[in-house]
């Protein structure tokens, strides 16, 4: 393996400029640091992460909790954490966190303690006091992107205003009869998101003087899957018919516009539909959405975390601190009702 020295002879300078200049922590030159980093690829000299832990104290790896990697507003938001870090010469670590206490427990108790991680990102999860307590005993930063946590640095999404924002697009598109698919409770979980987008939906409905029908709320599970038997359902009960359909999820949208072609709907003529999320597939179906820019959510919490470790002064932030940015974004899944 190439040596630290070689790369130092190769550009001719020392070697703790090479190291200052590799590990970004130090002031070197523009052009000191061009020459280490020109002989560092030449000679494919890689720094030693347990060298570079042993000299620094730091790991340059992030934990990150997750509830779920396989489904795709997580794995995206992950995507975005992983790409920002890895820019910044930072791995990552998951930690799968499911609702079993005993492996909840081993997480917080056991692995985060290995002192194996410089800081913590939690994606959408629920974090109880004890929890947050464990956590801020690691004397490490966190970041939280999710619902509020008084106690540490959370990144949230106002779900309540995003419901409300979609809900409002049909109603000035003319609708009055629009059908939700929400959650079931088993799915109601960390923040209560889907209760908080029915909140919005049935907050934006009540404004415009019409009444909540729960004949027209259908539960699903976030899933297309969930999405096509919900729409399946709301359009094919006897009596009236919705004109509109808010999804709570791009993903249980795409599957109602895959239930309303079965059934023989048009859309958006005989049948508009709107989502959240941002879905990549979204534009593929034409999908009006509520884009909450998942990939973008997980730039913003490795930007933040690497703000609090390297105590670098933050550039003034685009949007209020912690709020994160949502925008409805229209396409052909949503058409005006035909008078």
């Amino acid at each position: 393996m190439v040596s630290i020295d070689e790369v130092a002879r190769a550009a001719g300078v020392s070697t703790a400029t090479v190291s200052r200049a590799l590990s970004g922590r130090g002031h070197v030159s523009v052009a000191a640091k061009a020459k280490v980093e020109a002989a560092a690829k030449s000679l494919g000299y890689v720094v030693s992460a347990s060298a570079s832990s042993l000299a620094s104290g730091r790991t340059r790896n992030i934990g990150v909790l997750v509830p779920f990697l396989d489904r795709w507003f997580f794995s995206t938001v992950l995507s975005g954490i992983a790409s920002a870090l890895m820019r910044r010469g930072y791995d990552i670590t998951l930690y799968s966190l499911t609702a079993d206490r005993a492996e909840r427990h081993d997480v917080f108790d056991t692995f985060l303690r290995r002192q194996r991680v410089d800081g913590v990102i939690a994606i959408s999860i629920e974090l109880g006091e004890e929890e947050t307590g464990r956590l801020l005993e690691l004397d490490l930063p966190v970041i939280a992107i999710g619902g509020p946590n008084p106690r540490l640095t959370t990144l949230t999404v106002d779900d309540v205003a995003v419901a409300r924002l979609a809900t409002e697009h049909l109603l000035a598109l003319g609708h009055r009869e629009i059908a939700h698919i929400g959650a079931s409770p088993e799915f109601d979980i960390d923040f209560h998101i889907p209760t908080h987008r029915r909140q919005g939906f049935e907050q934006a409905l009540a404004d415009a003087g019409i009444p909540v029908k729960p004949s027209l709320f259908e539960p699903a599970d976030f899933t297309i899957e969930g999405g096509f038997r919900a729409a399946k359902q709301l359009l094919g009960k006897p009596g009236g018919r919705p004109t509109a359909i808010f999804a709570a999820s791009d993903e249980m949208a795409i599957g109602a516009l895959l239930a309303a072609r079965e059934l023989g709907y048009r859309v958006p003529e005989d049948l508009s539909v709107v989502g959240i999320d941002g879905h990549e597939l979204g534009e593929f179906f034409r999908l009006t959405t509520v884009d909450q820019f998942p990939l973008g959510q997980g730039e913003r919490a490795a930007d933040a975390i690497l703000a609090e470790l390297e105590a670098a002064p933050a550039a003034p932030p685009a949007h209020r601190p912690g709020e994160l940015p949502y925008e409805l974004i229209v396409r052909g899944s949503t058409a005006r009702l035909p008078s």
